[in-house]
């Protein structure tokens, strides 16, 4: 069995665990952190070390909607969470964060992300949230259903169904097909601000179930 496959197997069982001590959260807290630390991010960071604008763009078209889609979790402005997640491309490159990092990149990228629009929306003094750390001590359980990622993923696309038809299209595009807003908004003969207004509208009235779509997006 390939490694990538072993990993990916323990993390459905650990989500399994997590679903039956009602630690969801912690799971995706953990998950976002971790799913891609065997996967390019080592040697993307010596590319980076290197000082490759090749190896920055890779990171950037990576991690870009997964953070976005992240930061929407703290905040109610997808407008808000690019720029956050913009601004941190910027100065990770700017100021050569890479150079202070090892082996993995996803840990420091998420928890910039979670720490700057939690701090973006207590200065606009918009939002107040209460941050909980969930801590799992030991992990218990009788029986693992496999096919429970699966069925969320169902779910999911049941209520992708119910979105109007245009932000349907436009969210299939992005999360599904992994398809940039120019491709679409050429695709679909619209500008690209009207493709980012259709998936915010969407992520909005998806956002029960964010966690399942930055999954889908890291995946």
């Amino acid at each position: 069995m390939k490694f990538g496959t072993i990993c990916i197997y323990c993390m459905v069982i650990y989500f399994i665990f997590c679903i039956k001590l009602n630690y969801i959260s912690a799971f995706f807290n953990n998950f976002y952190t971790i799913i891609f630390m065997n996967s390019g991010d080592a040697q993307l960071l010596e590319k980076l070390k290197q000082g490759s604008p090749t190896a920055y763009k890779q990171l950037f078209d990576r991690y870009y909607m997964p953070l976005s889609v992240y930061a929407l979790k703290y905040c109610d402005s997808f407008q808000l969470a690019e720029d956050i997640v913009q601004e941190l491309f910027i100065k990770f490159w700017d100021e050569k964060i890479y150079l202070k990092l090892e082996n993995a990149i996803s840990p420091y990228l998420f928890k910039a992300v979670k720490n700057n629009t939690l701090r973006a929306v207590k200065t606009n003094s918009k939002y107040h949230f209460e941050q909980i750390e969930n801590q799992i001590n030991e992990l218990i359980i009788d029986d693992i259903d496999a096919e429970f990622l699966e069925q969320e993923r169902k779910k999911l696309y049941k209520e992708i169904e119910k979105l109007p038809e245009k932000s349907q299209e436009v969210f299939k595009a992005i999360v599904l097909d992994n398809l940039k807003y120019k491709e679409i908004a050429e695709q679909l003969n619209i500008s690209v601000n009207t493709v980012k207004t259709h998936y915010s509208r969407a992520l909005k009235q998806l956002r029960e179930s964010l966690d399942i779509i930055i999954m889908l997006l890291l995946v």
